[in-house]
């Protein structure tokens, strides 16, 4: 791990402030659910809270990020059910590279995915192991995919005034606790972090300012935050806490999955903020 010293030698490394689009599939139909309700066996029998579903296919969705030039999308299958993974495959064949992929990605299929078109998988719950990390599973997915094509999401929610990753569809919180000395290891095995403030996620509440701040500040590799933009102002929020560091991804505020934000005028900020980019 680096000394303070060696880190202050450093430079910064400043990303582009990018608007992440999202394909979130379930029982193979693109939807916007609330995340935190949402596991893979009920036993009360309820059901996840779905705040959107769409009529057009995962296919259409990539269809429209490709012609809109957007990369680095997210892919994420909220179920193992078959559909969804081939809607799934679907998805990344129409953008093959331009999209990164999650959900039930472990040693033994993400090849496949890069295979299929990802340009990266994403993962969580495989680097966890009874609320603790297994390092070795990191390692293997590095050996196998390479740190380059590897997303860490490490979405978290707020548990003793601070944020501790949660794993398992965001239900088991794990011992790990997001700051400068973990950020720091963790980059060394992955070439980007996805962090859902799942306490905002999905309920449209404005965004968790103080855990962009914090990404903003101690990531030192590419990071996007998700959760609780709403409005076009909560896009320049992220950029003025995040210190035009973090990128954005938004779900349900936008027009195109039911709500009220549109998305043409997202791609808009998204266009401009790479125009400010030396």
């Amino acid at each position: 791990m680096l000394s303070s010293a060696s880190r202050q030698s450093q430079p910064t490394i400043r990303c582009a402030v990018r608007f992440r689009p999202c394909i979130d599939i379930h029982k193979g139909k693109v939807k916007q659910i609330v995340g935190s309700t949402l596991q893979d066996l009920k036993e009360d029998g309820s059901n996840p809270v779905t705040n959107f579903e769409s009529d057009k296919s995962a296919v259409e969705f990539a269809n429209l990020y490709k012609e809109d030039g957007l990369t680095g999308g997210h892919v994420i299958m909220l179920g193992a059910d078959p559909l969804s993974k081939t809607a799934s495959l679907e998805a990344l064949h129409a953008y093959p590279g331009g999209l990164q992929v999650g959900g039930g990605i472990n040693s033994d299929n993400c090849l496949f995915y890069i295979e299929e078109g990802a340009s990266h998988v994403i993962v969580t719950s495989y680097v966890f192991n009874n609320g603790q990390m297994d390092l070795q599973r990191l390692k293997d997915l590095v050996c196998i995919i390479g740190k380059e094509r590897l997303v860490l999401d490490l979405s978290c929610r707020k548990k003793d005034d601070k944020y501790a990753v949660v794993t398992d569809r965001w239900q088991k919180f794990s011992d790990m606790y997001l700051d400068e000395k973990i950020l720091e290891f963790l980059a060394n095995f992955a070439d980007e972090f996805l962090v859902h403030g799942v306490d905002v996620e999905g309920k449209k509440l404005g965004i968790d300012e103080e855990l962009v701040a914090l990404l903003g500040k101690y990531s030192p590799i590419p990071v996007t935050y998700a959760g609780g933009v709403t409005v076009m102002d909560d896009l320049e929020r992220i950029k003025a806490a995040g210190m035009g560091r973090v990128d954005v991804t938004v779900g349900s505020a936008l027009d195109i999955f039911g709500g009220s934000l549109a998305y043409k005028h997202v791609v808009s900020w998204h266009i401009q903020q790479e125009a400010l980019i030396v």
